[in-house]
């Protein structure tokens, strides 16, 4: 610090340095001592020394690359009183020639730098160590001890030692934003060179204060970086920051503090101060405790009290800590169950946290505690039947049957307790009755069990499992049976030769026993006509037939032994004995079975022959006749000789009795038929996608569904380019799944069953609409000829014959006419329909909005492919200002006049305002749905687009915000909103989208289109980081299936994005409910093996996903299918093991495979062929046990 006497002391000792300067060996001094006493001057001169022009030189004028390159170096001497004692003589330097400071040598050099680092450590030592000082500090500020010179002069005049104090230049980094835009290129070199310098400068000297043995700058270094994200450490955050007065002036650290009138110190009102870690959890704890007390019954508080904890585990690094909060957690939902027992939020929570701290064996017991108090629990069901089937040690797929059957006994109970208190199915008006939603959970887990027995490969009891149900509900028949006497009266249909669901010539359960019934009055009337008719008829034996039979069967007997021992029999058999003929086969019986196969080829023919015979064996087998319509089996001609080796595909009513259940409600009801045909691939309208079927439907799944490819495909399209589309890489990685076969089989049983569900449901449209795209399907698949003849015309004909006055039924007619290009035909229908509208019941008059929709978007659709658009769109007006201006219907002649397009134009605004009041309380039926979108339509076309669309937008204001997420007319008229946005997106402005796909995504977030939607507007104005990002946003927000679908087909097909690619797959199967999706692992097992090509990584990522979903036949054959070069014969035999112990349905022997090679060895030996083939099925079945009857050794010939 500067002494208060400096100047006068400093002049003092100029004079003394002046008249002494001849023995001075110092030119000039940089400290002198105050102990010095110098005789008097003997003249009053100046001292020439200050006059000297280095003290008056500007620093400021020396490069800057000068100086940083050669840091100032001030040696220390020893003190004043030192020099007095012992004055140094003169000492002349000889002159040296311009050569000799070329010649001097390195290692001089390198001498010269020792003994100045030896010189400087001397006097350090000399000074005296302070506590982690720096190096080149004397002393502290204010410290005691004394140094040994009173004073010193601060030649730099560096400020930042008053803040920091300490003399130290480097302790504050000065930055200053450098625009390089504005350098020329002489200057943009001479940047360069210069940090280049800087870098190399010793670090030793920039040790920081606290710690000298850690090198790196106050901003830079990992311990400052560590303290800088301590969550102790309270931070100062500046909220506004102040204009400077000066410009150019850096904003003092003491204008952050200011002092009240007290005399204390407080921030400035512009600075905001954090509080830090422990400070936050001692605040929200006081405040969760204090809520809690307060609101015991409020499961919100609850439930972010439990939330909370999890965030204080996340901040614990050490595994006992977390282990500590975590029984904190389960402490405080325990408390919570306590006092709010039927709480079934709070008792899923704390389920899932003994989940992280229980065992497998003492989790299911408690599971099973809190079941049996909830017996009448949906979601709890569902979410203990997730649990057990992601169970991989303890699954079987008959423990996983016996649980679904509990479940549903369990639910079915419940039904019927309310049904017994008076809930009525003629009551049940109100959707949100109990009764209703209970039944519609309890046909979700039905469904999710007909799936998980499709999944695992029981495929024919899946399909037993609708049929049975379907009858059990739909068709039973009006009579006041308890439970036992309904079951016993179905065995009897069951096990009787009708028809059932699906098959051809079906009646239904009801009306097979009315028929039976009339038989059986028949029969009877005829008995008792011939007994009264009298006479002797003659002696009847009853069992006259059967010993028949059995003479047959003998005499066939006889037959067969006859022909065995006749030796000149044209085909005799083989002498030889089994195991003979399985030797000459290549066959070895005695040799271990897992030593036959040494190929992975072999494997991989197993696991082709496997999907194959899953996609044809689908259907039940009838127990007494060997068929089941045309359906039974593809090769039908075999079934009679081999009926004991298709006993498994057989379905008794002892497999399916234990999940019968009895629907009182329509809702329920239809809900059952809707999901059924989507099961076997109908097209029918989704549910509401944040409904819960929805979810678990989609987390249900092996492949791409077609409405889902869909969406993908656009959003691939937008991304690669509509100019270049590529096909869509998840459908390549997952591969066509479609077998023609299958497929056409699947689509006439699903015929037969839509037209039965009909007479429970009449005038239905959308089951109308399935009915005959399942036609066209059936149709196009078995043909492939192009025709213009429609394919399901005489079906549409045939049903409008039965029910003429149904109007919805003929514009479903007219839609298929015209989506096969027959527009005149679908005009006629349209035409007839509406025309003949007006003498119908008000009833059937309340559809017509819909009628009247559908002619509109056909003229519109037809208007886009074709040359002559203005007359579509003439007609399309014409069609809505009928509909507006409530006129009766004539068929287009003219174009409207404008006092019709006023009228009608007045006509939708006053129907739009008198279907308010019911939005409001939650009504929205389809009918007012189709009039907002015709009114939309009409003011498109007559006004424009930005009209047409604040028309949806006025109608979904009438509605309140929480009755949208769950409304499926809702939710269809807002996708029709995207679609129209997605048109005229090109027109819009950046905000006025994404205002759009904010408010979709986060409404309906589970939807498809909302995410395509979302891409497509991304796309055309961000750049795609900002796309990640908000994929990112929502992943986290609200995680799905679809998200992440969404997010790999964006990222899929571009060059660099592996690394991305990755990260989703982890991130979506790091979380608990995605790992069950069989469709994402898939997925990731196919990109490791068809793209990135990574051998490793797929065997790992396999082996998970068969631990995390192990019901999944199509995951575990994915294995034997992409990895049969990795792993090796040995550890696919051990797989196939694995999937028999877990009771995976397997329909192929690995035998059948092995003789199918050694056949096709013997291609060329038919003899011995046409010997061993009369040999095979006994053989396969008696040693073997092994179904050889789809095998045909005939088809390798």
């Amino acid at each position: 610090m500067d002494d208060p006497n400096l100047e006068a002391t400093g002049n003092e000792r100029g004079q003394e340095a002046t008249k002494r300067q001849p023995q001075s060996s110092v030119l000039f001094p940089l400290f002198l001592s105050s102990d010095i006493s110098p005789s008097p001057p003997e003249t009053s001169e100046p001292a020439k020394w200050l006059c000297n022009p280095s003290f008056t030189f500007d620093v400021s004028a020396v490069p800057t690359i000068a100086t940083a390159a050669v840091p100032m170096e001030v040696p220390f001497g020893n003190s004043d009183e030192e020099e007095a004692a012992a004055p140094r003589k003169p000492y002349y330097e000889p002159v040296s020639s311009p050569s000799s400071s070329e010649s001097e040598r390195p290692s001089e050099r390198k001498e010269k730098g020792r003994r100045r680092k030896r010189k400087r450590a001397m006097g350090r030592e000399k000074l005296g160590h302070e506590s982690s000082r720096k190096s080149g500090v004397r002393a502290w500020i204010g410290s005691e001890t004394k140094p040994g010179k009173d004073y010193y002069f601060d030649v730099h005049g560096d400020r930042d030692n008053l803040a920091f104090g300490c003399l130290y230049r480097m302790d504050v980094a000065r930055h200053k934003l450098q625009n390089h835009s504005d350098l020329s290129e002489f200057d943009f070199e001479l940047l360069y060179h210069r940090r280049s310098s800087i870098s190399s400068i010793d670090n030793d000297h920039d040790l920081d204060v606290l710690d000298t043995k850690l090198k790196g700058g106050r901003y830079y270094s990992v311990k400052f970086t560590a303290l800088e994200r301590h969550k102790g450490f309270k931070h100062i955050k500046v909220v506004k920051k102040k204009p400077s007065l000066i410009p150019g002036e850096y904003i003092p650290l003491v204008e952050l503090h200011i002092t009240t009138e007290n005399g204390r110190n407080e921030l400035n009102s512009d600075v905001e101060l954090e509080e830090s870690w422990e400070d936050e959890l001692l605040r929200r704890t006081r405040e969760l405790n204090k809520m809690s007390r307060d609101f015991p019954h409020d499961e919100k508080v609850w439930l972010a009290f439990a939330e909370f904890q999890d965030k204080v585990a996340s901040t614990q690094p050490q595994k006992a800590a977390r282990l500590q909060t975590l029984e904190k957690k389960i402490n405080i939902l325990e408390k919570a169950v306590e006092l709010n027992p039927d709480n079934e939020e709070l008792l899923l929570c704390l389920l899932k946290s003994y989940q992280d701290r229980d065992t497998t064996e003492s989790l299911m017991e408690k599971w099973e505690k809190v079941l049996m108090r909830h017996f009448d629990s949906v979601m709890l069901w569902k979410e203990f039947l997730l649990v057990r089937q992601g169970e991989f040690s303890q699954f079987k797929v008959s423990d996983i049957r016996k649980t679904y059957g509990h479940a549903i006994q369990a639910l079915s109970s419940a039904c019927n307790k309310l049904c017994r208190q008076g809930y009525q199915s003629n009551n049940l008006k109100s959707k949100d009755s109990s009764l209703v939603q209970l039944e519609l959970g309890l046909v979700d887990i039905y469904t999710n069990l007909c799936r998980f027995e499709w999944q695992t490969g029981h495929q024919e009891l899946a399909t037993g499992l609708f049929q049975a149900e379907i009858e059990y509900s739909l068709f039973c028949p009006s009579l006041l049976l308890s439970l036992h006497s309904k079951q016993k009266l179905f065995e009897h249909f069951w096990n009787s030769s009708g028809a059932r669901l699906g098959e051809d010539g079906a009646l239904g359960w009801s009306t097979w026993l009315e028929k039976e019934e009339q038989n059986r009055k028949e029969t009877i009337s005829e008995e008792i006509m011939e007994e009264s008719e009298g006479g002797w008829s003659g002696w009847m034996d009853p069992f006259s037939k059967e010993s028949t039979a059995k003479e047959e069967n003998s005499g066939k007997r006889l037959d067969v032994e006859s022909t065995e021992d006749n030796p000149d029999n044209e085909f005799t058999p083989l002498t030889d004995d089994v195991e003979t003929l399985l030797k000459k086969l290549g066959v070895d019986v005695d040799a271990d079975p897992r030593t036959e196969v040494k190929d992975t080829i072999t494997w991989k023919k197993w696991s082709q022959e496997e999907l194959s015979r899953d996609s044809e064996q689908w259907m039940p087998i009838r127990e007494h006749s060997g068929n089941c319509g045309s359906l039974a089996s593809p090769y039908p001609e075999d079934i009679q000789d081999m009926d004991r080796d298709q006993l498994s595909r057989v379905i008794l009513f002892e497999d399916v009795n234990q999940y019968l259940f009895s629907l009182c409600s329509n809702e329920a009801r239809y809900s059952l038929v809707s999901q059924f045909i989507e099961f076997f691939g109908g097209k029918i309208p989704r549910t509401c996608t944040n409904n819960a079927s929805w979810l678990e439907k989609v987390l249900s799944l092996e492949s791409l569904e077609d409405s889902i490819s869909e969406d993908l495909r656009d959003a691939s399209n937008v991304c690669n380019g509509a100019e270049h589309p590529v096909p869509m890489v998840l459908e390549s990685l997952l591969g066509n799944n479609s077998d023609i076969r299958r497929n056409t089989s699947i689509m006439m049983f699903l015929r037969n069953a839509i037209l039965l569900c009909l007479n429970a449901f009449p005038r239905n449209h959308i089951l109308e609409e399935a009915l005959i795209t399942v036609e066209e399907l059936s149709f196009s698949q078995m043909s492939t000829s192009i025709s213009s003849t429609k394919p399901s015309r005489a079906l549409a004909k045939s049903l409008l014959k039965k029910d003429r006055q149904d109007l919805l039924l003929c514009g479903v007619y007219a839609r298929s006419e015209a989506a096969y290009g027959n527009i005149d035909i679908a005009r006629k229908i349209f035409d007839m329909a509406l025309s003949s509208a007006n003498g119908l019941p008000m009833e059937l008059m309340e559809h017509i909005p819909l009628l009247y929709l559908w002619y509109a978007e056909m003229e519109m659709s037809a208007c886009s492919s074709s040359s002559n658009a203005g007359q579509f769109s003439q007609r399309a007006v014409h069609i809505l200002s009928c509909l507006g201006g409530k006129l009766k219907y004539s068929p287009f002649t003219a174009e409207p006049s404008g006092l019709d397009i006023l009228r009608a134009r007045q006509g939708f605004k006053e129907q739009v305002k008198n279907m308010r009041s019911a939005w409001a309380h939650g009504d929205v039926k389809e009918s007012s749905v189709a009039l907002i979108r015709s009114a939309s339509l009409f003011e498109l076309l007559t006004t424009g687009w930005s009209a047409g669309i604040q028309i949806i937008k006025d109608a979904f204001s009438m509605t309140l915000p929480e009755r949208r997420t769950h409304s499926l007319q809702l939710e269809s008229l807002w996708m029709h909103y995207l679609r129209t946005l997605q048109k005229y997106v090109k027109q819009l402005k950046f905000s006025g989208a994404w205002e759009v796909v904010a408010q979709s995504l986060q409404m309906y977030p589970y939807n498809p289109k909302s995410f395509s939607t979302m891409v497509e507007v991304s796309c055309l104005f961000t750049a795609q980081h900002k796309v990640r990002l908000l994929f990112d946003e929502y992943m986290q927000r609200k995680p799905s299936v679809i998200v992440w679908l969404f997010a790999l087909a964006f990222e899929l097909g571009k060059p660099g994005t592996e690394h991305r690619v990755h990260g989703l797959f982890e991130k979506a199967l790091a979380i608990d409910k995605l790992q069950k999706s069989a469709l994402l692992w898939r997925c990731y097992l196919a990109y490791e093996t068809d793209i990135t090509c990574n051998p490793s990584a797929a065997r790992r990522i396999f082996f998970r996903a068969i631990h995390a979903c192990p019901w999944s036949k199509r995951l575990w054959l994915d294995g034997f299918q992409k990895l049969s070069s990795i792993l090796s014969a040995k550890e696919l035999s051990d797989l196939q093991e694995v999937m028999r112990d877990k009771e995976i349905h397997l329909r192929t022997d690995i035998y059948e495979i092995l003789l199918q090679d050694e056949m096709e060895a013997f291609a060329n030996a038919p003899t011995i062929y046409l010997d061993l083939c009369a040999k095979l099925k006994i053989v396969a079945y008696n040693y073997f046990q092994v179904d050889f009857m789809n095998f045909h050794f005939h088809s390798l010939f």
